[in-house]
């Protein structure tokens, strides 16, 4: 069994699209990770080749565009983004936080920009 710890594991770093990541599980086939952005913030707009994401409001909220739709999100929200969708998180005046499941697994070059 693979037990993982937020506070003692999961070391925050910088993404390329500007959010704080803590990641929880990555292995060859999927990874899970902690999201967070301070109030009013951004990512920078980006879409990934491979991976599909599922984010998982659990805190906070703001504005989700995705392939140019904008919806409002909040706590408890779940939220589909397909590979090659162009999307961008913009957090509310609380910031937001969020799990973010990514399969196949996260990583920076199948991360592309504007």
């Amino acid at each position: 069994m693979e037990l993982r710890n937020r506070d003692r594991d999961a070391t925050p770093f910088t993404t390329k699209d500007g959010s704080t990541i803590r990641e929880y599980v990555h292995t060859s086939l999927q990874s899970l990770a902690e999201a967070s952005l301070p109030a009013v913030r951004s990512t920078q707009r980006h879409y990934h080749a491979r991976s599909e994401e599922i984010y998982l409001i659990l805190e906070g909220g703001g504005e989700l565009e995705i392939d140019g739709e904008t919806r409002s999100v909040g706590a408890g929200d779940a939220i589909l983004i397909p590979p090659r969708s162009w999307h961008q998180l913009t957090a509310g005046d609380d910031g937001v936080t969020l799990l973010c499941c990514c399969v196949p697994p996260y990583s920076d070059d199948d991360t592309y920009f504007a």
